[in-house]
């Protein structure tokens, strides 16, 4: 009992989706004794439902989920688990299965409003009598009261990313996160490892725009440009990995930073994305494109600076053509973006 009010401790002590989310599968993982449990993105994409890892505890240990290209790993489509999408489709609060085998699956929907985002998944729980659901129901509870108040103060209203005013605190663990590993690594190479890329995996800051969004609202209304951006945003989450932040920082301007990946990999990643969106058709309106400028995040510097060059590379993929990507640091090496150093050290384009 001391270790059950332990994590509904520190569920209840944090202002973070990503350890909100790890504190309620670890209660759960440890309550059941499980040998695997998980929280499961449920993804919707005009009628299409996907469900993708976001953590995983196996063996009571947390998984890394960023040592591995798991970006490259497509969702599974609801139809996979034909109970899972039997319960959603009769809003049922608890599902389960059991295989051939004996082994046992629990799902436990959060749901919000009569939709689900979020589904924790217990595989082989070794624990699962009557007391264990009535606590089980405790954790959901304080679990789901949580969520709304994260929801509420982070989220954007509209689609659900996260909204501007979060972006600060997640730049700024990002930041933590490439100071510490270069450190860690070697503190006398702390400057060479500025100056250079492409040597391992970095953290990228991506800004995307909409291409002729105001075409859109006023050729079919604003109903058709809101639901425009609710599926741009639904193909954000099932392109990206969940380590990954996005965001909406209003209008049709979306901003994402995507963690531990080689620029060819970032280039990969979006090209993909860009892909996505122009091969999906968006009822009434047909072909959407966007256009994506994205930067290297460079732990010594503002986010501005970054946000800025970025926005750079975006404002030249929308003047040469739209529906494309560009990378601010291969524009200036090309050529095709000039700066001018002023003696006050501002960046002149």
């Amino acid at each position: 009992m001391e270790s059950i009010i332990k994590h509904l401790m520190e569920i209840t002590g944090h202002r973070d989706h990503d350890l909100l989310n790890i504190s309620v599968i670890s209660a759960l993982s440890e309550l059941t004794h499980a040998s695997r449990a998980r929280v499961l993105d449920v993804l919707h994409v005009g009628e299409k439902t996907f469900v993708k890892a976001q953590i995983t505890i196996a063996e009571g240990k947390l998984e890394a989920s960023e040592d591995h290209l798991d970006h490259l790993t497509p969702e599974v489509p609801i139809e996979q688990l034909p109970k899972l999408a039997a319960g959603l489709m009769q809003h049922s609060s608890v599902i389960e299965d059991a295989d051939d085998h004996g082994n046992r699956t629990i799902w436990l929907p959060i749901w919000m409003n009569d939709k689900v985002n979020v589904c924790l998944e217990i595989y082989n729980p070794a624990v699962y009598s009557e007391n264990t659901k009535e606590v089980m129901g405790g954790i959901l509870v304080v679990y789901r009261n949580f969520q709304n108040l994260l929801d509420y103060s982070e989220r954007d209203s509209l689609t659900g990313l996260l909204n501007r005013k979060t972006f600060d605190d997640n730049f700024s663990k990002i930041i933590r996160t490439g100071l510490q590993r270069q450190l860690h690594d070697n503190p006398e190479l702390v400057e060479v490892e500025r100056r250079d890329s492409n040597r391992e995996k970095q953290h990228w800051l991506a800004v995307l725009d909409i291409d002729h969004f105001k075409r859109v609202n006023d050729t079919f209304g604003h109903l058709y440009g809101d639901e425009v951006l609710i599926l741009v945003a639904n193909l954000m989450r099932s392109s990206f990995r969940p380590t990954d932040k996005l965001f909406r920082f209003g209008g049709e301007e979306f901003v994402i930073l995507l963690r531990s990946t080689s620029k060819e990999d970032a280039q990969m990643i979006f090209e993909r994305f860009r892909e996505n969106v122009a091969r999906y058709p968006f009822p009434q309106v047909g072909t959407v494109t966007i256009s994506i400028g994205f930067a290297h995040i460079d732990p010594f510097e503002p986010a501005v600076g970054i946000i800025g060059r970025a926005d750079q590379a975006l404002y030249f993929a929308k003047s040469n053509g739209r529906n494309r990507v560009c990378h601010y640091e291969d524009l200036v090496q090309s050529g095709a973006l000039h700066i001018e150093h002023s003696q006050d050290s501002v960046e002149f384009f």
